[in-house]
């Protein structure tokens, strides 16, 4: 085990929900912009590609082990999108609240609302681990058409969690790390840490 870890994001809502599910291991999480880095190119089209790639640049960057979550949220009747593209799904600068608003826009005569939010968890050792570690999960649910609670960040307000009746942005933090695509993919990486 390792006593720091960074973490190959500037997002702060994904920084505090991964402190928060890792403090338990006694890690000293630290962003990557306490190294002065900048985020990592995202040119692939899949999760896993481009959260290989982030993790790699901040553990080569930084010399410590780095973790990189590549998320977003993928529509069924949008044929997956905005997929990959969720952060900047209305362009940039990035912005939640554009986002949600072409996501709603997109969807305004759609009556298939399911959707997914995927997570793909990267952990490289060092910049070159030639074994990473790699965990993905999924959260099931579908989009509103109004948006409902203040926390959360991203497409929360808008993604019901059929299971609770709550959104994402209506759920605790700690509840949401329980049940969410991030949280699931942590414990699943967190196991394979303890296993080896």
């Amino acid at each position: 085990m390792f006593e720091k870890l960074v973490i190959a994001s500037n997002n702060s809502g994904k920084l505090r929900e991964i402190s928060e599910i890792l403090a338990p291991l006694g890690i000293e999480v630290l962003p990557q912009s306490d190294f002065r880095i900048v985020e990592a190119e995202e040119p692939y089209s899949t999760f896993v590609e481009n959260a290989l790639a982030k993790a790699r640049h901040a553990a080569r960057l930084t010399g410590v082990a780095a973790l990189a979550d590549d998320s977003g949220i993928c529509v069924d009747a949008l044929g997956g999108a905005p997929g990959v593209q969720s952060a900047r799904f209305a362009g940039e600068p990035k912005s939640d609240q554009r986002n949600n608003e072409r996501l709603l826009q997109l969807l305004h005569h759609e009556t298939d609302r399911k959707a997914h939010y995927c997570c793909v968890m990267v952990l490289m050792r060092h910049g070159e681990d030639p074994q990473p570690l790699i965990a993905q999960a999924e959260w099931q649910g579908e989009i509103l058409r109004v948006a409902r609670g203040n926390d959360g960040f991203g497409y929360d307000p808008l993604f019901l969690d059929p299971e609770s009746g709550k959104t994402g942005a209506e759920l605790t933090p700690v509840e949401k790390n329980r049940i969410s695509h991030r949280g699931k993919a942590l414990g699943a990486l967190v196991n394979m840490l303890k296993a080896s």
